[in-house]
């Protein structure tokens, strides 16, 4: 005679589905992770350029010469916006920055990144603020003329 526990063992196997959709789940798990590295890997290697908030149109220029990557960047705005490494600042807090910088980096390089639509009399003065906090080296940012007429 069986017992009760063996009966319904036998009941509750034959209610089971005999075929599973997925046999090994497992089987699975490789692809899992391919499409998790190869997500990852192209995350690491894409290449974020942080941007202010406002667009800026830099002025043409036909010489293309360039700085090294790595200095401190200031950039003015149409609007009168002062950004200092990506950062909104004010025209006067704009010479503590410096200071700061100056004291806390090795670099004495600065690069403007400034607007066509700027007052060249504010572009003037933060060139003055950045050599009185101590920056020796001023760049001011330009864009490629690509053969576009360029005002001498």
């Amino acid at each position: 005679m069986t017992s009760v526990r063996e009966q319904a063992g036998i009941r509750w196997r034959r209610y089971r589905p005999r075929q599973r959709l997925f046999h090994n789940p497992l089987g699975l798990m490789p692809l899992v992770n391919l499409a998790l590295l190869i997500m990852l890997f192209m995350l690491l290697h894409a290449s974020f350029v942080r941007q202010p908030s406002s667009a800026v149109q830099l002025p043409a220029a036909a010489f293309l010469t360039g700085t090294p990557y790595g200095l401190m960047v200031v950039t003015l705005t149409q609007e009168g916006l002062f950004f200092f490494n990506d950062e909104r600042v004010t025209l006067d807090g704009l010479a503590t920055a410096f200071r700061n910088a100056v004291r806390n980096q090795k670099t004495t390089a600065i690069t403007i990144e400034a607007d066509v639509r700027v007052p060249y009399g504010v572009i003037l003065r933060v060139m003055n603020m950045a050599t009185t906090a101590g920056l020796q080296q001023v760049n001011l940012a330009t864009r490629p003329s690509f053969g576009e007429e360029v005002m001498p």
